[in-house]
């Protein structure tokens, strides 16, 4: 088959696979983003608040209904659907009329949480937008499922690209649009949550990168540039991050090769920052400068349009959603939790090494083989760990906020496998021709 039709049927297995968990993927943030892409479409507040709460219900009692089937006491016993449907609508209509009636009817979300909390939500229309066309047609069920397959299925064609861009054949390219759904990138990216969107925009952030370094410099700095802005949309603070984790990549590539090429000399700061800036190359200047300015743009738009603090997030996170009173010694509690928190999760992560071992075999055969390229990726994948470290809570759901470190498998794994089948190929990814029987052999 041609090299489109593998991608297709990868995409259209995944795709049926997905249809064995149509509900029961929702977290209590997607309630808030369902609410204003049915307010962008339209619904009034109580209308919103309706289909909102109906769907989120649902699938609370369809999960009661799975888990009392195989639970060894009382999988005979009577279905719980019902009697967990009509206690969760019951709560929530509850806890949203009591707001509603207090006077919390600004925005476009249904006001499920505290007003500081919401607004957090409020300044992220990207995803909301993006699913207005899904539920408009298919309805909210069948809507949220249809636009998480649709996000992950891109998610994964932009792994292909990017790896055959990189000129791997295409064994290793099928690979990693595989890995992209088998690992918990698919699986994050399905729930009705940001995560999806900013897997996808990262890849094609990516995508971008590995053009430029193939010299289509335009295209790939225009691509880097569009994802920048489109992250802003969907979380501003995705967008800083890899803004400033891409800047930083190209200045480390700089001084790499100023080292190598013996640039770095006692001349002075800014003309070896300037023999350094020489030493990257048209296609990674541009993408620095286009790295920097989002990055800075991000920092200069938020502050404008008031966006909530670094302080305000870290609030939140202290006084659990601000149901408890501001913390005085914000900072402080705030680094005793991260230095707590990393502990706990490297114990963790040792306990069960899977996710180490791809990342740091991966990293290795990113840098190995595609050296520049790499450290971009390496960039790429740290925004998993900061998005991480700046809420480090080891209870939300499914390690969602670090998903992005699973990059570097997707794209590193299938490197490093490409060089392991044909390592005669070095960094070009192909295979060299077989020699022809007229070949003379040199005397």
């Amino acid at each position: 088959m041609k090299p489109r039709s593998w991608v297709l049927l990868l995409a259209a297995v995944f795709a049926v696979l997905q249809l064995a968990n149509v509900t029961g993927r929702d977290t209590p943030d997607t309630k808030n983003y369902l609410s204003y892409a049915l307010s962008l479409r339209g619904d009034s507040k109580q209308d919103a608040a309706t289909a909102t709460i109906d769907y989120a219900c649902a699938g609370k009692a369809s999960i009661a209904r799975r888990n009392q089937s195989v639970d060894v006491v009382r999988f005979h016993a009577p279905s719980p659907t019902r009697r967990v449907f009509v206690e969760c609508r019951g709560y929530e209509h509850w806890v949203v009329a009591k707001r509603l009636r207090a006077g919390q009817t600004g925005g476009h979300t249904v006001p499920f949480m505290p007003p500081r909390f919401m607004r957090i939500f409020e300044v992220r229309p990207g995803y909301p937008v993006f699913l207005v066309p899904f539920i408009t047609v298919l309805g909210v069920t069948w809507g949220l499922w249809a636009a998480g397959v649709a996000v992950t299925v891109v998610g994964g064609v932009l792994a292909f690209l990017v790896l055959r861009t990189l000129r791997a054949s295409l064994p290793p390219a099928l690979t990693g649009q595989a890995l992209f759904y088998v690992l918990p990138c698919g699986t994050t990216a399905m729930r009705p949550m940001t995560e999806g969107l900013l897997l996808t925009l990262t890849l094609a952030a990516l995508w971008g990168c590995a053009l430029a370094l193939e010299g289509r410099t335009r295209a790939g700095t225009a691509l880097v540039g569009g994802s920048l802005l489109a992250l802003f949309t969907v979380k501003h603070s995705q967008s800083l991050f890899l803004g400033v984790c891409l800047a930083g990549a190209c200045a480390a590539i700089g001084v790499r090769r100023g080292v190598r090429a013996g640039l770095v000399r006692h001349e002075g700061p800014l003309k070896t920052a300037g023999q350094l800036w020489q030493a990257l190359g048209r296609p990674l200047r541009s993408l620095a400068v286009a790295a920097s300015c989002a990055a800075v743009g991000t920092v200069l738009v938020a502050e404008v349009l008031h966006y909530p603090s670094e302080s305000e997030s870290l609030q939140d996170l202290l006084t659990n959603h601000f149901a408890r009173p501001d913390r005085t010694r914000l900072w402080p509690e705030f680094l005793h939790l991260e230095f707590d928190f990393w502990v706990e999760w490297l114990r963790r992560r040792l306990w069960d090494p899977l996710f180490l071992t791809a990342v740091l075999a991966s990293a290795w055969g990113a840098i190995r083989h595609r050296p520049a390229f790499g450290v971009l990726l390496l960039g790429a994948a740290f925004t998993g760990v900061l998005n991480q470290a700046g809420h480090p809570d080891i209870n939300i759901y499914g390690d969602r906020l670090i998903v992005l470190v699973w990059l570097l498998p997707v794209v590193g794994l299938p490197l490093l496998l490409g060089h392991a089948v044909h390592p005669w190929s070095r960094t070009s990814g192909t295979v060299p021709a077989p020699l022809r029987r007229d070949t003379t052999v040199a005397r």
